[in-house]
């Protein structure tokens, strides 16, 4: 299992079967909030969905297609941040984070996308990576201009959520631009 350390508070392990009822009871916990923009958790209903999403990461992760770690704060699993869309000839992925209504407002999902952001540079050897987020999520849009993306455009109509569509705004940095 993979560990990436962040600080003395936080630490992101690559999700493991194991992990799935806490991870479950999270976004259980926290899923009025969390379905505002994030469609998929209407269909994970049941700890058997999120384990189900665990053992794709994993085999995702073989394939270097993706790979998803679990953030856990003071010893306690309060959300994933993962690589996906993974691009091998560009040298690109995207980057997706969720955390339970408890954890937010922390600085835990900037301090986890600085040590993922600089992993998959220095240790993946991306070159692009990239964070889209609905124009409408004033909270999430907050993080990649903290750490220092840009905004790339926005995509029209380019994701659903609950029956409508809805535009998504793109940011992304490069490798030369990492600063952190």
């Amino acid at each position: 299992m993979l560990e990436l350390p962040v600080n003395e508070s936080v630490v992101l392990r690559q999700l493991q079967p194991e992990h799935a009822p806490a991870l479950y009871q999270q976004l259980d916990t926290s899923r009025k909030s969390l379905r505002r923009f994030l469609p998929w958790v209407d269909y994970n209903t049941a700890p058997e969905h999120t384990l189900r999403f665990i053992e794709m990461m994993l085999r995702k992760a073989e394939e270097q297609d993706a790979i998803a770690f679990g953030v856990w704060y003071q010893e306690q699993l309060c959300g994933v941040i993962d690589l996906h869309g993974w691009d091998h000839l560009l040298e690109k992925a995207e980057i997706g984070y969720w955390l339970g209504d408890n954890f937010r407002g922390k600085g835990i999902a900037v301090a986890a996308c600085k040590v993922l952001i600089s992993f998959a540079f220095e240790s993946l050897k991306l070159n692009k990576l990239e964070i889209r987020f609905a124009l409408q999520n004033n909270q999430s849009a907050q993080i990649p201009i903290r750490l220092g993306f840009s905004k790339e455009g926005i995509l029209r109509h380019s994701a659903k959520l609950h029956g409508r569509y809805v535009d998504t705004v793109v940011m992304g940095i490069l490798k030369q631009d990492w600063k952190h």
